[in-house]
């Protein structure tokens, strides 16, 4: 049995169509405005919130019914779409526009119905940095939905701030420890503090300024420049100080 391959796919300046004017287009155009894509929607009737997208830039609403022409972007006036979503009330048309899309090599996904997607969207979980994405495969939506609620409770808000933690330590580190081995050590020890709990409880802006005081210390007892390496026996000081 083959499985679907798992990606997170770049969108930002490509071009897409959303061919659909309800609510449930309405999500689909927003989440892929929120991965920075230009969308052309098309429908002959448009909910009140597309309709307020009409003056954006990277938003383009035609309001004329389905067109074969569409899908090689020959009417819209731009060389193609890169990703082709099928989410109008009509089943022919969206079985139509996700087998024209296929004919042309295009990414697409029919909302509902997998089976004539070449993607399909799962449920997500998003904390600034963090996205976890479920899907049974079509199988059970509802279970999908179901597990991803129960994700939203276990990873909290906190998540964003600590991943942005994370993020920023690791490029600091990354620029002043040249030894591969040393800083995946270094990366190691950074998930064993009790970070979250500092974020939670508030305490989280004075301990971080205080860990980023004791790295820089560091750095500039040794006469070193704010480029120069960390010393590894400090951080083996630091990392199990109160910065646990």
């Amino acid at each position: 049995m083959n499985h679907p391959y798992p990606i997170m796919v770049n969108l930002s300046a490509r071009q897409c169509l959303v061919v659909g004017g309800g609510p449930i287009a309405e999500r689909k155009v927003h989440a892929l405005l929120q991965a920075g894509a230009i969308v052309t929607v098309v429908s002959p009737e448009f909910t009140e919130g597309l309709a307020e997208l009409d003056n954006q830039l990277n938003v383009v609403l035609l309001r004329q019914t389905f067109a074969e022409e569409l899908i090689r972007g020959v009417a819209s006036g731009n060389s193609g779409y890169t990703l082709v979503v099928a989410a109008t009330n009509d089943a022919a048309v969206n079985a139509q526009v996700g087998e024209l899309a296929s004919q042309e090599g295009k990414l697409v996904n029919v909302v509902d119905q997998p089976r004539l997607s070449s993607f399909i969207v799962p449920s997500v979980v998003r904390r600034g940095k963090l996205v976890i994405a479920v899907s049974t495969g079509g199988a059970s939506p509802s279970a999908a939905r179901k597990i991803v609620r129960e994700l939203d409770e276990l990873y909290g808000e906190e998540y964003e701030t600590y991943l942005e933690f994370l993020s920023d330590l690791r490029l600091f580190i990354q620029s002043r420890v040249p030894d591969k081995q040393a800083r995946q050590r270094m990366f190691k020890d950074m998930l064993e503090w009790n970070v979250l709990a500092k974020i939670r409880e508030g305490t989280f802006a004075s301990w971080k300024e205080a860990l980023y005081a004791a790295l820089v210390n560091d750095i500039g007892s040794n006469g070193q420049t704010a480029e120069a390496r960390i010393d590894l026996a400090a951080w083996s000081v630091i990392s199990n100080q109160d910065f646990r």
